[in-house]
């Protein structure tokens, strides 16, 4: 994910987390998530809501609600047991019925931002895409393959949000344990120099360095193999060093303008200046490890951090911190220049850039349209949460 990264499991607590009734009411004030206010809204008054397909956005829904629970943080907004319920009544709803039911089940709040004088402001938030990337590649090193993706070593230890380790930076987000204790794990320009020996176990060859860094950026992505064969390329954990834009180091550097930048266009310049491109690449101390599966079912995308395939074009990565998995959000605006005023997606998934309650990144498919259509999507739209009711209307 998110993208960038995107794929994390947040173990926190959980039972923490679930008792929480909902959002933070203040005790003069309106409703609050992290710095946003909540205003509430009539779900019909929103213009085209729940968008021309709602049936497609309640099987979101019901895929999300099937999975296993996730552990979150404790600052999550929503009551846990509310969502279930919400959950238990979508499975016997028709199609035709799921524009009532997201109109009766739910609670709709504008997400917006406190003003001067502590008023709401109406400040829209900010939607990204991502997308899995198709690569080619080998299950052995030969010519044409020869930049490994690396399964997780044993000795990375994931932290949750909060969570610190004895003598170790707060801001890093994991650890490599040692005999004597826990130190930083190496970052990217270090264990692509050999700093975790025999732990560095190759997956899966690829062509070049650009395409592993693309595969990292994204944190999954199919790999078409020789024999024609795909197999997927999941993410699974990284060496908690800060993420660094490569394309933005590129552009502060004057060597690519930001009008009209893509990710064919500063990933062709990585490749066509493989001496500038390296130490930029190593700008980004972020290091992504995998694990292979195979492709279930080629319309969907990998599973996000809810642990559910994701859904061209209705699967969101937001704040993990904020919000709950399987939470459906209504996007204000045309996306991507669609005549639709609006969509309906659902929280599946969650990236290190997504920070914030009015911050989102939409999954957009597998391959190298969806690439093209991930990177152009750069828009300013409003963020209303649908929060189920505490008790869902049948």
């Amino acid at each position: 994910m998110t993208g960038f990264i995107n794929r994390a499991s947040f173990a926190a607590l959980a039972l923490a987390a679930g008792c929480l009734p909902g959002p933070v009411a203040l005790a003069t004030g309106p409703l609050r998530v992290g710095e946003a206010i909540l205003e509430p809204v009539d779900p019909t008054a929103l213009p085209g809501f729940p968008g021309s397909d709602p049936a497609a956005s309640l099987e979101v829904f019901r895929r999300t609600c099937a999975a296993p629970p996730v552990e979150i943080a404790a600052t999550v907004a929503g009551s846990a047991e509310d969502l279930a319920t919400a959950c238990t009544r979508a499975a016997s709803v028709k199609p035709e019925e799921a524009r009532a039911f997201f109109t009766r089940n739910f609670d709709a709040y504008r997400i917006v931002r406190a003003g001067e004088a502590g008023g709401p402001s109406r400040r829209t938030g900010f939607l990204t895409g991502y997308f899995e990337p198709e690569l080619t590649g080998s299950l052995a090193v030969g010519p044409g393959f020869t930049t490994p993706a690396l399964a997780r070593p044993d000795d990375l230890v994931s932290l949750a949000p909060g969570e610190t380790k004895p003598g170790l930076d707060p801001t890093l987000r994991a650890a490599r344990a040692t005999p004597g204790g826990f130190e930083p794990y190496p970052d990217r320009a270090s264990i692509e120099d050999g700093a975790i020996g025999e732990r560095a176990r190759p997956l899966v060859y690829l062509r070049d360095p650009v395409d592993l860094f693309v595969l990292q950026v994204q944190g999954s992505g199919r790999v078409r193999l020789p024999d024609g064969r795909a197999v997927r390329v999941l993410y699974d954990g990284r060496n908690g060093r800060p993420y660094t834009s490569v394309a933005k180091l590129i552009v502060q550097a004057g060597h690519l303008p930001l009008e009209g930048l893509t990710l064919a266009r500063w990933t062709g310049w990585l490749r066509d200046n493989p001496a500038l491109a390296k130490p930029l690449m190593r700008a980004n101390a972020s290091y992504i490890f995998f694990r292979l599966a195979e492709v279930e079912d080629p319309r969907l995308g990998p599973p996000g951090a809810a642990g559910v395939p994701l859904t061209p074009g209705r699967s969101l990565a937001v704040d993990s911190t904020l919000w709950r998995y399987g939470t459906p959000f209504w996007l204000e605006g045309r996306i991507a220049g669609e005549d639709a005023p609006g969509r309906l997606v659902v929280a599946a998934d969650t990236g290190s850039a997504i920070v914030g309650p009015a911050r989102g990144d939409l999954y957009l498919g597998t391959g190298e349209a969806a690439g093209i259509a991930a990177g152009n999507l750069r828009d300013a739209v409003g963020f209303v949460v649908l929060l189920p009711k505490p008790r869902a209307v049948p």
